[in-house]
């Protein structure tokens, strides 16, 4: 959990240069979602709530959709021409 808590703020120092205001909600999304499932699995494995373990599985497939969704985009970004100061 710690780790992808790391990739996730490397991908946003990373894409803090970056003016798009669709990327930053993106993220913003998705280090959500991760918060979300770290509290719902941490529930889960601690307190035995099977309701959370229910959450938490449905924010990990929430979580690889917003990545799949972040690529997509990171793609994109990556090649679209840069602009000119």
């Amino acid at each position: 959990m710690a780790k992808l808590r790391l990739i996730v703020n490397f991908i946003i120092r990373k894409f803090n240069l970056i003016k798009s205001k669709a990327m930053k909600q993106l993220l913003a999304k998705i280090q959500a979602q991760i918060e979300e499932f770290n509290k719902d699995a941490e529930a889960q494995l601690v307190k035995g709530n099977k309701a959370a373990g229910t959450r938490a599985r449905k924010a990990a497939l929430n979580i690889g959709k917003l990545m799949k969704e972040f690529r997509k985009a990171s793609v994109a970004a990556a090649k679209a021409p840069a602009k000119k100061k």
